[in-house]
């Protein structure tokens, strides 16, 4: 069974920075592309960005381009998401996900199979 665990969540002012963790366990982490999705209160789960089994290839939602780095160390089993001039839009739950190919569809969450439970990430302005 694959155990994601997501950290590194909380109060951050606009403008400011925040570094998301996901630590993965259970099986060889560098088999799996990986994911953060993020949920506002209401809305639908959406995509923010996705990495490449050895971090070659990365991706990002428009919103976020330019402003969030994601990485991965496959020796610590880690995942990473670096937020930075945050925006009170950014304002959300954080999830990782994993797969064990990088989706088609990167956004459609349900082509994700592994998940944490998440990390809240909350921007004053």
């Amino acid at each position: 069974q694959v155990r994601l665990v997501e950290s590194g969540g909380g109060l951050a002012q606009a403008g400011g920075s925040l570094r998301l963790s996901c630590v993965v366990s259970g099986r060889t982490f560098s088999s799996y592309a990986m994911a953060w999705f993020r949920q506002a209160p209401g809305k639908e789960r959406e995509f923010v960005s996705a990495i490449s089994w050895n971090g070659d290839n990365t991706y990002y939602e428009n919103s976020v381009k330019g402003r969030f780095t994601i990485s991965r160390d496959n020796a610590k089993n880690t995942l990473y998401l670096e937020m930075n001039s945050l925006k009170p839009g950014d304002t959300a739950n954080y999830y990782c996900a994993a797969d064990w190919r990088l989706p088609g569809a990167l956004g459609n969450q349900y082509e994700w199979h592994y998940w944490g439970q998440g990390t809240q990430v909350t921007v004053s302005s």
